[in-house]
């Protein structure tokens, strides 16, 4: 078959907020082809099927609802005059930026002066986290649990048990509920870091240092099998279970390109202007960082724009940019490579995760032996949530020097 072959100007992987809020952008300042490639039908991302409120605000309960803010966000795209297309598949790269895409219309390869990946991320699922037993109906994710309820509107359960304790599991339990689903309980591994009544107030016993051992149930799931940090093992009679959090970047295609992997975030290695270690290729939103919030994606993809645009304009591609690294038990530090000239991230912060908790952390910045930046944090940091380093030390890190290595003092 013959496959048709065209140029834009700038070709954006990935319909989500991080995607259309640089769509939006950057053909507003004045980019003339710039084309969304999504792969769902729809464009939006997972807000698609968040029907709870706070898209769009800073306040929990303001803003508007999911689907809402889908619209809005794809509608402000193409009325800035982005070409969206749904129903693409980006099934290769034929060159530094050049890919390969199907749809309905056919074979493509499509030549960009740069290409912004936004594909996202997504949770892991029970087969990726070892979870043994037998493989019965009514086992999800939380993105697969919110697309049954609110796209297919299928019959989920009576009682469930939600695998995890991140911002999502809470949203599951919302929407376990609003499809007439008991939650059993909330159960983590690790240890209790609010007070206990909130997990009954929240509607559901949070079950701290406990261990999800095996599902039991054969055509249908029957029970959770767990263990208890003092050895207490038990079995919660259950025909659901939701596994939430757990996130990994969707770098499947960044991988097919070539394009380096950060060790710690496993999301493509990306200074603070989202340039990537491959030349005229960013990366932006929670590829980069599994994950933030709607909100902070389409940020990043609004100030995409800039370092974009001069890429366009000038051609030029920095080299030699030293990596940022964490040590133990941080996990991750994002951006995660340091800028030519000093660059800052958005906001003047690195966003970081840690391993466990940590109260009131003493961050330490090294480069070379040389120590560029300490303060310690008046707040925790806890697993599954993000935390911040701020930026004003990265003028006195060297561009031409070693790994930058941030770790707890």
């Amino acid at each position: 078959m013959t496959r048709r072959e065209r140029t834009v100007d700038v070709l954006v992987v990935g319909a989500g907020p991080a995607g259309l809020g640089a769509a939006a952008e950057l053909a507003a300042s004045g980019v003339r082809r710039v084309e969304v490639l999504e792969r769902e039908q729809s464009a939006g991302g997972i807000p698609r099927h968040c029907l709870h409120a706070g898209f769009g605000s800073n306040r929990p309960n303001g803003g508007t609802n999911g689907p809402e803010y889908a619209r809005r966000s794809t509608a402000a795209a193409t009325r800035a005059g982005a070409i969206l297309r749904t129903g693409i598949t980006v099934t290769g790269w034929a060159g530094p930026r050049t890919l390969d895409v199907t749809g309905p219309g056919g074979l493509e390869r499509i030549t960009a002066r740069a290409v912004v990946l936004a594909t996202g991320a997504r949770e892991r699922p029970r087969s990726a986290r070892l979870v043994p037993g037998t493989r019965p109906a009514g086992v999800y994710t939380t993105g697969e649990l919110q697309q049954a309820v609110h796209v297919h509107h299928q019959h989920i359960g009576t009682r469930a048990v939600i695998v995890g304790d991140e911002a999502v599991s809470i949203a599951a339990a919302g929407t376990l509920r609003a499809a007439g689903v008991e939650v059993v309980a909330r159960v983590t591994d690790r240890p209790p870091v609010l007070p206990a009544a909130l997990g009954p107030r929240r509607g559901a016993p949070l079950l701290t240092r406990t261990t999800v051992t095996a599902l039991t149930g054969r055509t249908r799931l029957t029970g959770v099998a767990v263990r208890h940090q003092d050895g207490r093992t038990t079995t919660l009679p259950c025909d659901t279970v939701v596994f939430t959090g757990d996130w990994i970047p969707d770098h499947e295609l960044a991988r097919r390109g070539d394009v380096p992997l950060d060790p710690g975030t496993r999301g493509p290695a990306h200074d603070s202007a989202f340039r990537t270690r491959a030349p005229g290729v960013f990366a932006v939103g929670n590829l980069l960082h599994a994950v933030e919030s709607a909100g902070t994606a389409a940020a990043e993809g609004r100030s995409l724009a800039a370092p974009v645009r001069h890429h366009l304009a000038t051609g030029v591609w920095p080299a030699g940019r030293p990596a940022l690294a964490v040590t133990a038990p941080l996990e991750w530090i994002a951006p995660n490579l340091m800028g030519p000239d000093g660059d800052r991230p958005l906001n003047n912060r690195f966003i970081l995760r840690t391993g466990r908790q940590l109260t009131a952390p003493l961050l330490v910045v090294h480069q070379d032996g040389l120590e560029l930046y300490h303060r310690r944090l008046l707040r925790p940091a806890r697993p599954g949530r993000p935390f911040h380093l701020p930026a004003d030390w990265v003028d006195r890190a060297d561009p031409q020097g070693g790994t930058v290595r941030v770790s707890v003092g």
